[in-house]
């Protein structure tokens, strides 16, 4: 179990590893293949964006994250990304991508769905405790019919 457990995380950890582009045309593509996505929007010098990727190695999160698409953009990086927006595909750099979705700290999470809609937006670090239950709120589509900090507080997250 415990090999499963850190295979996910690895996985989960290459999959929000940072990735320049390398050659010409190479576009990271942030389109979701699931229902729902996580983006992390992150700093180079971003010491909680640091932990947030220890974070997501743990046990707790890498049950919670799966089924789920993880993704980074780096606010510093002039690469080439792929990603929708409120239905429609768009193919920007890292940085203008995370300037339209009007970052100015970090770490910021972005949870949209398969169409581009952002159903929860989380300013900062998230403990790990508060990031599972943030997790479960967006794959359970509680954001459909609750309050964000209602569900917090229902669920014993903060």
């Amino acid at each position: 179990m415990k090999r499963l457990v850190s295979l996910i995380a690895l996985l989960i950890l290459l999959s929000c590893q940072q990735r320049q582009s390398t050659g010409k045309g190479e576009i990271k593509d942030i389109v979701p293949k699931h229902e729902y996505a996580l983006l992390i929007v992150e700093s180079e010098s971003c010491i909680y964006c640091k932990q947030l990727r220890k974070d997501l190695q743990s046990e707790i999160l890498a049950r919670e994250i799966r089924g789920m698409d993880v993704f980074s953009v780096l606010y510093e990086s002039n690469a080439r990304v792929r990603y929708i927006l409120k239905g429609q595909e768009h193919v920007s750099t890292e940085e203008e991508l995370a300037r339209s979705l009007k970052v100015n700290s970090f770490p910021q999470l972005f949870f949209y769905d398969r169409e581009g809609n952002i159903v929860l937006h989380l300013p900062g670090y998230q403990p790990p405790k508060t990031l599972a239950c943030s997790i479960r709120f967006v794959k359970e589509g509680r954001y459909k019919d609750t309050q964000y900090m209602d569900y917090l507080k229902a669920e014993r997250c903060i």
